[in-house]
């Protein structure tokens, strides 16, 4: 693989970064946008404990929370006191704080491995959340920390108010961030960690401290947790005491999962799609239940995640078989997409009859108005889940066959 190749996918990435805005120029986009760049540091964090180390954690928020406080705080004391740091500096102040909190939470955590050490990440999740709402000096109650943005120095002529400036400056950052977490997995030490996560006791037993390892992860997966809270609270310009909960750090296990532990593009991917379904929010309130579907999902059917289902074709493409795949696909997704629209209309109006009842039951769903309550629309949904799920099911042995065909050296 020459240079050009290995550096395709992050010129493509930085392409992708300069021409969005102008393409999706609304305030809301952007903020997506802005959302899913912090979303990309803080999965990628997660992922050298999980997917690198093999180290499952239920309190990787309290490092990404910890450095937004603190960022928010250093926020109001640079405008306060008038120093002179530019804006675009103040996210390494939360990943210094991420690393420090990280350094003797790590120690004691990383002590031992597995279950434990999933146990032990949970109750000092739990324990920060706790102190979060003690701490009211620090972590201002249930009201959180405020800060400004733009009471800072200016770079450039840059006060950092619109949103189009704190988008580049939170993708200068992913990139950067991205760019440091793909090196240190080439590194020595990102290659003793796959070791670790394979193979313990043989990395012991070559006279490497799987303790040590552990915790040296550890500490560059809070510092970039760091960074990322950093960017949220500069985006948000409030940081709340929800930010160290449970919530957040199941919400990156998911994130990375979903994406794919087995590849460094999997939680890039994980969290373009999990923050764009956060949107979902706005549009419906069961949009958790769609989240949790797909999470069954993928761990039933897709346990590679979306960087594993994307790069299971690689045999074939590299086989010019792709275009034996394409018909197939195109057939099963017909019924397919009939399916989906069946399980969101079950949702949907199963949604609106427990939660939404007081709305009446007349409601307006993909174009179309129905009763909620009325049995022909309770019979036709059953009735289009039913007929599409056998048409679909019809359709997986051709898809076994093109991808048998596809996989063929004679497809070259």
């Amino acid at each position: 693989m020459n240079a050009l190749t290995r550096a395709l996918p992050w010129l493509s990435g930085i392409a992708a970064v300069l021409i969005l805005p102008h393409v999706f120029s609304s305030g809301a986009s952007i903020s997506i946008m802005s959302l899913i760049g912090f979303g990309i540091i803080f999965a990628l964090s997660y992922n050298i404990l999980l997917g690198q180390t093999g180290m499952l954690s239920f309190g990787h928020a309290v490092y990404y929370g910890l450095g937004g406080f603190i960022t928010a705080h250093a926020l109001n004391i640079i405008a306060g006191s008038k120093l002179p740091i530019p804006l675009p500096l103040v996210p390494l102040i939360g990943g210094i704080a991420g690393l420090v909190f990280a350094a003797p939470l790590g120690w004691v955590s990383t002590k031992r491995a597995g279950t434990a050490f999933s146990m032990i990440s949970l109750g000092v999740g739990e324990l920060v959340a706790a102190c979060a709402l003690i701490l009211r000096g620090f972590f201002g109650g249930e009201g959180g920390i405020s800060t400004s943005r733009t009471s800072v120095l200016q770079v450039f002529g840059w006060s950092f108010g619109p949103q189009i400036q704190v988008y580049y400056l939170i993708y200068a950052w992913c990139l950067i961030c991205a760019g440091l977490m793909y090196a240190f997995t080439q590194t020595p030490l990102g290659r003793i960690c796959n070791a670790v996560r394979d193979n313990p006791e043989r990395t012991e037993f070559v006279g490497y401290s799987t303790h040590m390892v552990r915790f040296l992860a550890f500490c560059i997966a809070g510092f970039f947790a760091g960074v990322a809270g950093g960017l949220a609270a500069i985006h948000y310009e409030i940081v709340t005491s929800g930010v160290v909960g449970a919530g957040p750090s199941g919400f990156v296990l998911l994130m990375t999962f979903i994406g794919g532990t087995g590849f460094f593009i999997g939680p890039v991917l994980g969290a373009i799609l999990m923050s764009a379904m956060q949107s979902l929010s706005d549009i419906t309130g069961a949009w958790l239940l769609y989240l949790g579907i797909l999470f069954i999902l993928m761990v039933m059917f897709a346990p590679g995640g979306l960087a594993g289902l994307l790069f299971m074709h690689r045999p074939a493409a590299n086989l010019h078989g792709l275009a034996k795949l394409a018909p197939a696909y195109l057939v099963a997704a017909i019924p397919g997409l009939g399916l989906f629209a069946g399980i969101v209309f079950l949702i949907e109006t199963s949604h609106h009859v427990l939660v939404k009842s007081s709305e009446g039951m007349q409601m307006r769903l993909l174009g179309l108005e129905y009763q909620a309550d009325a049995p022909l629309t309770w019979a036709l949904i059953a009735a289009l889940i039913v007929v599409t799920f056998l048409a679909f099911r019809r359709t997986w042995p051709w898809v076994a066959s093109a991808w048998s065909e596809a996989i063929k050296p004679e497809a070259r």
